[in-house]
């Protein structure tokens, strides 16, 4: 009796497990979500960081807005030009071109900068910011707290030995994540193959800035009139570079009497510049006076 008792209830339970499994397997085709076969593929694509620097929740909704039409197939920086590239022809599109984009810090500040007080706190740039409008007297500075280098997924920016944030251009995957970290905003992109940069924000008046910082642009227009491409102008008191015109030549960098465009020269090539400069308006001042000898010769 006791078996048989054991034989209904498997019989019973399975009974009820093949039922269950039949409801489920119906629900499932029933309710079933249609996954576009394009995410998948999509995804394989992007870099998997989840970072957000695309502005969508993680890599599923960056997948999901590219599909949408509501991002471009460059919205996921991180995976560069070739994933862009894939993704473009799995959307039935041309392949995105353009040269690659690097993040890049815009201060030279750091030991340079004067300091209102000496901060103990919380390493945070934010949080620094609200202490007194921060512990710098330049107002556009870098704070050096690191919250870009918590920020970055990929190692691709920390704080140098002058105390300001510096980016490996190697590393950096333009996520835009240490631009959305930074409560200053002096962190923006630049063209990777470029190697000439402003290293200053401040838009101060000359005086005031050279009062905060020993490295601060002071809009004097050296590197302007110095420069044969028009490829650098003073703009709302500070240097800008176009990239589009900038041959890389180095002038202003070495014009700058204040060490604000990079790549920083020694006192040493400074002098010896200044020298080439000298020597080149002394053969053109020469020139002029042969020239006006001359017409005046001439005209006798």
């Amino acid at each position: 009796m006791d078996m048989m008792n054991i034989i209904y209830a498997v019989l019973v339970l399975g009974g009820l497990a093949a039922l269950f499994g039949i409801v489920l397997a119906v629900a499932a085709k029933v309710f079933e979500v249609e996954v576009d076969e394009r995410y998948p593929q999509i995804m394989e694509c992007l870099a998997g960081a989840n970072c957000g620097g695309c502005g969508y929740p993680g890599c599923g909704g960056c997948a999901d807005a590219i599909i949408a039409g509501k991002a471009p197939v460059t919205a996921c920086a991180p995976a560069g030009a070739e994933g862009a590239a894939k993704i473009a022809a799995i959307m039935g599109m041309e392949a995105p071109s353009g040269e690659r984009m690097v993040a890049h810090v815009i201060c030279n500040g750091g030991e340079a900068s004067v300091k209102k007080y000496e901060y103990r706190g919380v390493e945070d740039c934010l949080g620094a910011l609200k202490v007194g409008a921060g512990p710098l007297e330049c107002a556009y500075g870098c704070l050096g707290m690191g919250s870009c280098v918590k920020a970055c997924q990929f190692d691709a920016i920390h704080i140098n030995e002058k105390g300001v944030a510096e980016v490996d251009p190697e590393k950096c995957t333009n996520c835009g994540a240490c631009r959305n970290a930074c409560p200053r905003k002096i962190i923006t992109e630049v063209p990777a193959s470029r190697k000439v940069h402003v290293q200053c924000a401040n838009k101060d008046k000359g005086p005031v800035a050279m009062k905060v910082c020993k490295n601060s642009c002071i809009g004097c227009g050296m590197c302007e009139r110095n420069c044969k491409f028009d490829a650098i102008h003073v703009v709302d008191g500070v240097a800008k570079i176009d990239y589009d015109k900038c041959k890389g030549c180095k002038i202003c960098s070495k014009v700058c009497p204040r060490d604000a465009i990079d790549p920083i020269s020694t006192p040493e090539e400074k002098e010896k510049f200044k020298a080439v400069l000298k020597a080149q308006a002394e053969k053109a001042k020469a020139a002029a006076e042969a020239a006006k000898a001359a017409e005046a010769a001439k005209a006798e």
